[in-house]
């Protein structure tokens, strides 16, 4: 059972949100003072990782386990992306959670905590994914659209109303009804996601300011504005209530911001941009993995306070586990308790060296270009080692000095990059990580000009052109 310094824990997580996208990670055209203010009262961590997209973020952060654990790499099939136009298969994705992992809600139950989950999910909405089947005691969930919304289970919503908003209402209405007992709550927002779909007044205030570099877009402004507004209103609940030196409150994204692209040659439709890091959303370079995280626990973190301890999204289960005195899940967990760091942000350590990403997959972009190819990713300290799977090549680099992962010292260091990749070979040994396997990509059906006087769809001319059309409805996914 927990233990008498065990904290409420309330988890709000944005989506899509860019690790610039705040003003106190440097944005100088969004607005979030409320954000801003609970990194002034708490801990802002640094250099945060989630997975290059939201299903496998969400899936770690949920069991504690790495995605080769879980099988959960990406979102959708493997046929979401044309992949038989690239040199590799994917590995097959597992598209829910696996019913014999433990949740964290579930662990925290055994704990003696009330748990709740009120927004996005995403790791399968059949009746026994469902969270509501996954230990959360209330659980309404919701995604797709920010305004004339679905719920599952349905429930009534007043015409008009912004999905964040309503969110927002059931969470400080769980917070009061729970307040003398132990609890988690998940927040977990759809905004910032597409469709970019804004409240009115904050589309009419930002459409009047002036851009800041690739912050420009006032819709999408607004909707980062109106997850702000809901990090507020919890943070008032818990402080009217009397709760903040009862609870740890913790705000996050589930991958990097959507842009930063195009620097990369890659049209991906950027929509922010997370400069000075690297590509977005999709990438396992900065801009697609490194996010915001918050945390403040009144009386426990130093306010003002920042950490640039590499952490992972794994490492969220097992904190939860340690300051809930709850029992160790049936499966392994991959992560760390950030106590130690809760503690002492500048001088705490943690166990382990390394952190890792699998990403065995592609997830594509526009006009035949790649937000990733299959790849996987170590970091240690300040070095950082990727290797790209269909042809094997290492780019290393040293984050302290070049953030923005511009200067590749593969060749110039090799010594370190071996160390590196020899590790991460270990770790996907240790863990069972499947790999890509070859593929050969097959041709292009070439048609030849049709002579001038021939009809075509009766001589071999026709027969070729019925032939790519068939190959065509083939290779379209």
């Amino acid at each position: 059972m927990m233990g008498a310094d065990s904290p409420n824990i309330i988890f709000i997580l944005a989506d899509d949100l860019g690790y610039t996208d705040i003003g106190c990670y440097g944005s100088h055209y969004y607005e979030t003072p409320n954000i801003d203010r609970l990194a002034s009262e708490g801990i802002r961590f640094t250099n945060y990782h989630q997975c290059q997209n939201c299903q496998p973020s969400r899936a770690a952060m949920m069991s504690g386990q790495y995605s080769p654990r879980t099988g959960v790499y990406t979102v959708g099939s493997i046929e979401r992306f044309d992949w038989r136009s690239r040199p590799l298969r994917p590995v097959d994705n597992v598209m829910s959670l696996p019913l014999d992992r433990t949740t964290i809600a579930q662990s925290l139950k055994l704990a003696g905590y009330s748990t709740a989950i009120f927004g996005k999910w995403h790791l399968g909405e059949d009746d026994d994914h469902h969270p509501s089947k996954r230990g959360f005691d209330e659980a309404i969930t919701s995604m797709g659209r920010h305004f004339d919304f679905q719920t599952h289970p349905k429930v009534e919503v007043p015409e008009g109303k912004y999905l964040a908003d309503f969110l927002t209402e059931k969470a400080e209405d769980y917070i009061r009804r729970k307040q003398d007992e132990s609890f988690f709550l998940f927040l977990s927002h759809y905004a910032v996601h597409t469709p970019l779909q804004a409240k009115e007044d904050w589309i009419e205030h930002f459409e009047k300011k002036a851009p800041v570099g690739g912050h420009n877009n006032p819709v999408y402004a607004g909707m980062i504005a109106s997850v702000d507004e809901s990090v507020g209103r919890i943070m008032r609940v818990i402080d009217d209530l009397h709760l903040s030196e009862k609870t740890l409150l913790i705000f996050s994204s589930d991958n990097g911001g959507v842009g930063g692209y195009e620097r990369d040659g890659v049209l991906g439709g950027s929509t922010t941009d997370n400069f000075p890091l690297r590509s977005g959303k999709g990438s396992l370079y900065e801009g697609g993995t490194r996010v915001p995280l918050i945390m403040r626990w009144a009386g426990k973190t130093k306010p003002g306070s920042q950490c640039s301890v590499p952490v992972i999204n794994v490492d969220l289960p097992a904190t939860f586990i340690d300051l809930a005195k709850a029992p160790a899940p049936s499966q392994k967990v991959d992560g760390e308790s950030l106590f130690p760091l809760l503690s002492d942000p500048t001088g705490g350590k943690l166990k382990r060296e390394a952190i890792f990403q699998h990403m065995p997959g592609y997830l594509g972009a526009g006009n035949h270009t790649w937000r990733t190819t299959p790849a996987g990713s170590i970091q240690i300290g300040d070095w950082k080692l990727i290797e790209f799977f269909e042809d094997s090549h290492l780019e290393l680099y040293h984050l302290a000095d070049d953030l923005g992962e511009q200067k590749n010292l593969a060749l110039t260091n090799p010594e370190k990059a071996e160390e590196l990749f020899s590790r991460m070979k270990a770790w996907r040994n240790e863990i069972g990580a499947k790999m890509p396997t070859p593929h050969t990509p097959e041709p292009p059906v070439q048609i030849k000009p049709e002579r001038k006087g021939q009809k075509g769809g009766q001589g071999k001319h026709g027969a070729g052109k019925k032939k790519a059309q068939t190959q065509g409805k083939i290779r379209i996914l």
